[in-house]
């Protein structure tokens, strides 16, 4: 590589001794202290409810739950129904639902450097919203693993248009982004118009399709975390341990690849990755939008495009975004529910636009 090193490189090791390591502990710090948030959040959402219980309460509840911590109740058995067996369940869902999205949105912009990338970016949303439209309206019952046919089928068509639009992107060995993007929102915009037609001649079923695609939480059980957890889990590891191929490949793939890195094959992991995850959030909840493209922006304003904090980051405040988002679906107007997808655009526009304007523009890179 020829020619000068730019400016910030040519600092002396004394200023990369003082300046790096206080970066690294402001992040650090700042992942300590959204896990503590993330975690009081918890704690507070199970307060929130059509049944008042007291936040001290619900903090025993909890604490009562604890392995080789014994707390003998002085509380009536249905708060333990009613914090563990239905808000609970429905807080970590959240929880794990906007994780999943954040971190794919991250994923998504990084890998084709596009601000506008969002985890539906390659057709999952089409995909998944259609397949949930034919699950709500095949004329027999279908059952699995005691779900019914609308996650099963969410899933497999969220996982199915993205397989779609890697065979159709794909030349030779090669996956340009640009011909991968224009293949997602072609198919997006496909499936998307079969699923109006079937709302056009879905009778009965049109609430419930509906409310679907807009994205809720009501009446999650224990098996749905337990389903979606795991892959989340997997997902948000493998795509942090590729945090620093990510980095590299922000300046340009032909760079990246003299640098050592399989482009290809990251590209690969990550989009297999991203959308596991982003198919295994959506199947139970709905789509739940703006979480994905909103919040990866939100925490590289605040602090910076490492992809090594910026993943984890995202995790953290994307979960602590979408429980507080559900929180307010739920409370805002009872009895009724809002759907979730409203209230995350709802209440993020205005945050970022604030984010924006404090910054006095967006820095992608």
């Amino acid at each position: 590589m020829s020619g000068t090193f730019p400016q910030s490189l040519s600092k002396s090791a004394s200023d990369f001794t003082i300046r790096y390591p206080l970066r690294w502990k402001g992040k650090v710090g700042a992942l300590i202290g959204l896990a503590g948030l993330l975690l009081a959040v918890i704690i507070f959402s199970t307060t929130l409810g059509s049944v008042h219980i007291p936040f001290s309460r619900c903090f025993e509840v909890l604490l009562s739950q604890v392995p080789f911590l014994h707390i003998t109740p002085s509380w009536p058995e249905t708060f333990d129904t009613i914090i563990l067996d239905i808000r609970l369940p429905r807080i970590l869902l959240a929880g794990l639902v906007g994780a999943a999205l954040a971190i794919a949105g991250a994923t998504y912009q990084g890998l084709f450097r596009n601000p506008l990338a969002d985890p539906y970016l390659l057709g999952v949303a089409s995909g998944a919203g259609l397949g949930a439209t034919v699950g709500f309206l095949i004329p027999f019952p279908m059952q699995w693993m005691s779900f019914g046919a609308v996650p099963l089928f969410a899933f497999l068509g969220g996982l199915g248009a993205v397989a779609v639009v890697y065979s159709l992107a794909r030349v030779g060995k090669t996956l340009p982004a640009t011909t991968l993007i224009l293949a997602g929102v072609a198919l997006g915009a496909f499936l998307s118009s079969i699923t109006s037609y079937l709302l056009t001649i879905c009778g009965e079923e049109l609430h419930g399709i509906v409310f679907w695609l807009l994205g809720g939480l009501s009446l999650t059980k224990w098996a749905e975390v337990g389903i979606v957890f795991p892959c989340v889990i997997a997902g948000v590891i493998v795509i942090w341990l590729h945090a620093r191929p990510l980095n590299v490949m922000q300046l340009d793939e032909e760079q990246a690849q003299q640098l050592g890195i399989n482009v290809e094959k990251v590209k690969l992991i990550l989009l297999v990755a991203a959308t596991l995850i982003t198919s295994a959030a959506v199947c139970f909840t709905g789509l739940i939008g703006f979480v994905g493209i909103i919040v990866p922006h939100a925490v590289r304003l605040i602090w910076g495009p490492d992809h090594r904090f910026l993943l984890p980051l995202s995790v953290l405040v994307g979960s602590i975004f979408l429980i507080l988002a559900d929180a307010l679906a739920h409370t805002l107007l009872p009895p009724t529910e809002i759907p979730v997808g409203v209230i995350t655009a709802f209440c993020g526009a205005p945050f970022f636009l604030y984010l924006l304007r404090r910054k006095k523009g967006l820095a992608f890179f």
